[in-house]
């Protein structure tokens, strides 16, 4: 039989309201890849927190081998050889690659020395990094290739991922499991968080279940399909989406020889860009990270600004508008990282409202804010689209990925945008949770909104999508129906080759 490399026996964590984590017993072996399920708020993120020394139980214990595991912070953890990708990124912008990940380690070699580790490591799981950018200037896709590098370095008995394939490409995720598939040869044990049911069916060994903090089963996912693995989690049958009653209306945004530079060295500059929205359309937009995403959802949400006759919003030119005008106008947006970008850490979910809902649904007046309103439309979103958390005025920050993006995109959805811009919309998040959010873009959808869906997830895409275009070094293709595309079309597209599209709609 294969030793156990980590063992947890009845771990139990409360918080004010909230019982996080009730007798949660569970084993790693050595060499196994242990997928960790659950939905939203079942208690993953508190769990591998107290693993990592990040939060201690309050009852239970935990083994590392043979020897009781109790660490009092991430430096105890990582000096027992326990490391920790994490969902949200632990990273600062103003430092480079390199001096991020040596902000991890004990005993950190020369810069140089490091340098050359991370080239070769982050080459050697296909991907690459550059040691001297800065991490302000990096995708999300690319701050995440950051934190499993770091990771990797440690040579680690325990690694923890959690939702590390979130933002990488297919490819790059086939190459990251790979890899995890060579440490766990060589003995290291692999507890992985993921939504991505499939993915979990293709690679990890054995699953533990989660639902409301307990442990409510452990298989082997090779044995199960994804629609099984999900009512596991929910506790019931996942209902399916509904495409229904949608026409494609009059043209609402218009957008012609978008053309921005990029936004640093390392940015992408966006070269040409032009496409139509018609009311009840869904375009989905899909690229490798890197390739123009950001940049396109900053120039139509008004973050960045454009030359006139460029954006059109019902006619109205909106290009040299920043983002407040062009959300009164109905132009709404949300950006791929929710924290710090779509949401602020540290104010509430009702503070948070402010930031985009202000004027629209009039929780600002005459210089003066609506708190109460702020809250009522705080506990809307919660309610309407089931964000597990204690209320309104809980912090970003303590709400879990998944929770935080179901706040987010509802804090949009409910304003009933003329047209919403979404980046990853359902990132993180679990696949209860994404077929909600999915359906919640339908059903605006189906009222007369258009939306464009930039997603790195394919199948999203082909699910969501009337129409699919691809962003390629700040290009975008034109644009082709999804009925009939296959996935090697759609990789032809992201690869920059065009030449097999239809003509521009």
């Amino acid at each position: 039989m294969t030793a156990n490399v980590f063992r947890a026996e009845r771990i139990g964590k409360s918080y004010p309201g909230v019982r996080a984590n009730d007798e949660v017993s569970f084993a790693v072996a050595a060499g196994e890849i242990h997928a960790l399920l659950g939905e939203n708020g079942a208690g993953k993120s508190t769990l591998v927190k107290m693993i990592y020394g990040l939060v201690r139980p309050d009852d239970g214990r935990m083994w590392l081998g043979d020897a009781l595991y109790a660490p009092t912070d991430p430096r105890a953890a990582r000096q027992s050889g326990v490391a920790m990708v994490f969902q949200h990124f632990s990273l600062f912008d103003a430092l480079t690659v390199a001096e991020n990940i040596a902000l991890g380690m004990e005993n950190p070699p020369p810069r140089r020395e490091l340098a050359a580790r991370i080239t070769q490591v982050s080459h050697d799981f296909g991907l690459p990094l550059n040691p001297g950018r800065r991490i302000v200037t990096l995708s999300a896709g690319e701050r995440q290739r950051v934190e499993i590098i770091r990771c990797l370095l440690q040579n680690p008995r325990l690694l923890i991922m959690d939702e590390p394939t979130s933002v990488l490409t297919p490819q790059e995720a086939e190459l990251l499991f790979a890899t995890l598939r060579k440490l766990a040869a060589k003995g290291t044990a692999i507890l992985y968080i993921s939504h991505k049911l499939e993915e979990i069916r293709a690679h990890c060994d054995r699953a533990t279940i989660l639902r409301h903090g307990r442990v409510v089963d452990s298989c082997d996912p090779r044995a199960h399909s994804a629609r099984e693995l999900a009512a596991m989690m929910v506790g019931g049958e996942m209902r399916a989406i509904d495409r229904s009653g949608r026409q494609a209306g009059e043209v609402l945004l218009k957008v012609q020889g978008l053309s921005q530079p990029a936004p640093s060295a390392e940015g992408t500059a966006l070269k040409e860009v032009a496409l139509t929205l018609r009311a009840g359309e869904i375009l989905g937009i899909g690229g490798v990270a890197g390739n123009g995403q950001e940049e396109l959802l900053a120039a139509l949400s008004g973050e960045v600004r454009s030359t006139p006759g460029t954006v059109l919003l019902d006619g109205r030119d909106l290009s040299t508008e920043g983002p407040e005008p062009r959300r009164i106008a109905g132009l709404l947006a949300a950006p791929e990282d929710r924290l710090g970008h779509a949401a602020v850490p540290d104010f509430s979910l009702a503070e948070n409202t402010l930031l985009t809902a202000g004027a629209r649904k009039g929780l600002v007046r005459g210089g003066l804010i609506d708190h109460g309103g702020a809250r009522a439309y705080a506990e809307a979103v919660i309610r309407d689209f089931d964000v597990r958390t204690p209320g309104p005025g809980a912090a970003a920050r303590a709400l879990s990925g998944g929770n935080l993006q179901k706040f987010v995109i509802g804090r949009e959805v409910m304003q009933d945008p003329r047209v919403l811009v979404v980046n990853q919309p359902t990132w993180g998040v679990d696949a209860g949770a994404a077929a909600a959010v999915r359906q919640s873009l339908l059903d605006l959808a189906r009222k007369g909104a258009g939306i464009i869906v930039i997603s790195q997830d394919l199948d999203e895409l082909l699910e969501l999508s009337d129409r699919f275009c691809a962003l390629n070094e700040g290009r975008l293709s034109n644009p082709l129906s999804t009925k009939g595309l296959t996935l090697d079309s759609i990789g032809l597209m992201l690869g920059g080759a065009h030449g097999m599209e239809e003509a521009r709609a």
